[in-house]
């Protein structure tokens, strides 16, 4: 079978550890490395004291970002692979190591590579995830502050439009914090809410327990630390 890449490197990636197999005309040589920093920097100064022009892993987890990340700082030509494809490549011995059975892949052109976002699409990406993420989670902490009320009869919903708005925030820091005079409460009303005050009196007269307060102050410190 035809050498097309003459110095390759194939990784094993884990999360702890990674075995990398380099193959060039001379040889090969494996080593194992940790996936801490430092020893990652020395993971690719040893790739390039062998003069590879490709690297190629399989597409693990996230495990694979912040090697694609210094291969890319140092212009060498990476491959992330997906595990399925190279199963179904013909001819893999059991006793064959993963790291030695990758760089023979990429050195005879056996790999496809998968499509990876250049380094700002990757960080956007991220971005836009995590911020869905707090979005998610900042709804299910709502959800689950409506329910609190509602398990101990306290009407706010049916009052403000936000149970976490500003005036709604403050009649629920004070009845997490104790109180339950439900004029004392209605008297956190801000502007145009001052106008139901009535309202609010009744829909604040309910019947909440320590537990009920404990969930409603877990829930309230959560949702205004994601502010």
């Amino acid at each position: 079978m035809d050498v097309v890449i003459e110095r390759a490197c194939g990784m094993d990636v884990h999360k702890d550890n990674i075995t990398a197999c380099i193959m060039t005309p001379d040889g090969k040589e494996i080593q194992t490395f940790s996936t801490k920093t430092v020893f990652l920097l020395q993971l690719v100064d040893w790739i390039k004291q062998h003069n590879c022009t490709h690297v190629a892993m399989e597409s693990t987890s996230v495990y694979w970002k912040p090697i694609v990340n210094l291969l890319e700082a140092e212009d060498i030509e990476f491959l992330v692979v997906n595990a399925q494809h190279m199963k179904a490549v013909p001819g893999r011995k059991t006793d064959v190591k993963d790291a030695e059975w990758i760089a023979k892949l990429l050195r005879h052109g056996l790999l496809k590579a998968s499509y990876i976002p250049d380094r700002n699409q990757r960080e956007l990406r991220e971005l836009v995830r995590y911020r869905r993420s707090i979005i998610e989670e900042r709804a299910r902490q709502h959800n689950r502050i409506q329910k609190v009320l509602e398990g101990a009869n306290i009407k706010l919903g049916s009052v403000v439009s936000d149970v976490l708005g500003v005036s709604a925030r403050d009649m629920l820091d004070a009845i997490a914090d104790g109180e339950e005079d439900p004029e004392k409460l209605a008297n956190f009303a801000r502007r145009t809410m001052k106008k139901k005050k009535e309202e609010l009196e009744l829909a604040l007269k309910g019947y909440i327990n320590s537990h009920q307060r404990l969930m409603l102050k877990n829930d309230f410190r959560s949702y205004r630390f994601s502010d």
